[in-house]
């Protein structure tokens, strides 16, 4: 059914006539038939698990079928292309990691797709915080020490990624940057593989995201030293600014996009039920159970804010040379 403000919308533009009408109406009739969130990852991951918390909402709210299509391949490239290609009537959204939207399109040569030119930003959806967590046999209990580690034994402690285009690696780069230190980078094909090797202590620690490690934590197995955002999920860890290492900012997002052919009005409308369902009781439960944080911004913030988004990463990438291997 056509909701009562989706009605006055449409009876403005038919007055005005013309395609607006159209769009208008197009709006107001989504969804029509069944959605497709690509998520250009695998199943498991972040990206993956709020596509799911979404798809879910979503299904209960407009009583319509929302369902996730994992499209993994291409450091994301081949998800996100699709989309690009995709009819803008907003059956197919694009849920996406910050890797892929501010990070690829700046460390790759050839990403497959231009996030400015393909896509309708419609929210930045969530921001997962990171953690930096440490094994108990590195015999570190704060991140100044962590750090005066770095400086004194140089390359000495080792860190995993899931690889240079990871917001976890670059993020590393970013603290040695600031503090001065120095630690050993081994990347992986996937984060999973890091945290084994980080439980094993063949790692000693980790910059990653705190839903990934949160119950490492609350076991004992990991420490947590800093986080990059305030967090009720660990109340007595300071943030990265508390710790001494102001304007570090790096973090993951987790995104949502429509093929830039979209109208502006579809646009407004998913962004709309995007928002109310996060805002529901049960979706925000299970968002604070993966430790993510809602951010609802409107369409237009979004897009400021990833134009200024691959500004910073762009920046950084280059002054520090970082490639993409």
């Amino acid at each position: 059914m056509v909701s009562t403000i989706w009605r006055a919308v449409l009876l403005v533009l038919v007055a005005c006539g013309g395609s607006g009408a159209v769009r208008a109406q197009a709006a107001g009739d989504w969804p029509a038939r069944p959605v497709t969130l690509v998520v250009p990852s695998s199943p498991g991951g972040g990206t993956d698990v709020y596509g799911r918390i979404l798809a879910q909402a979503l299904t209960e709210q407009l009583k319509q079928s929302f369902v996730v299509e994992n499209k993994p391949g291409a450091s994301g490239a081949i998800g996100a292309t699709a989309v690009a290609k995709a009819e803008g009537d907003g059956h197919t959204l694009l849920v996406a990691s910050n890797s892929s939207l501010g990070i690829n399109p700046v460390l790759l040569k050839n990403p497959g797709y231009d996030v400015q030119r393909d896509f309708a930003p419609v929210t930045r959806g969530v921001i997962a915080p990171m953690v930096i967590v440490v094994h108990p046999d590195a015999r570190v209990k704060t991140l100044a020490e962590l750090l005066e580690r770095g400086k004194r034994e140089p390359g000495k402690l080792f860190y995993g990624s899931a690889g240079n285009a990871s917001p976890l690696y670059i993020g590393m780069r970013m603290i040695e940057a600031a503090a001065g230190a120095l630690f050993g980078h081994v990347p992986y094909k996937g984060a999973g593989a890091a945290y084994t090797d980080l439980l094993a202590g063949r790692l000693q620690f980790m910059l990653t995201d705190l839903a990934s490690v949160r119950q490492h934590i609350d076991a004992g197995r990991l420490q947590a030293l800093a986080v990059t955002d305030k967090t009720p999920l660990l109340p007595n860890v300071p943030t990265l600014t508390e710790a001494g290492l102001p304007g570090i900012t790096a973090f993951t997002s987790f995104s949502v996009l429509l093929p830039a052919k979209a109208p502006q009005v579809l646009v407004q409308r998913v962004a709309a039920e995007v928002a109310r369902a996060m805002k529901q009781p049960a979706t925000a439960a299970k968002l604070e159970q993966q430790a993510l944080l809602p951010v609802f911004d409107t369409p237009e913030q979004f897009a400021a804010s990833l134009r200024q988004e691959q500004q910073n990463w762009g920046s950084f990438i280059r002054q520090h040379n970082i490639t993409a291997e």
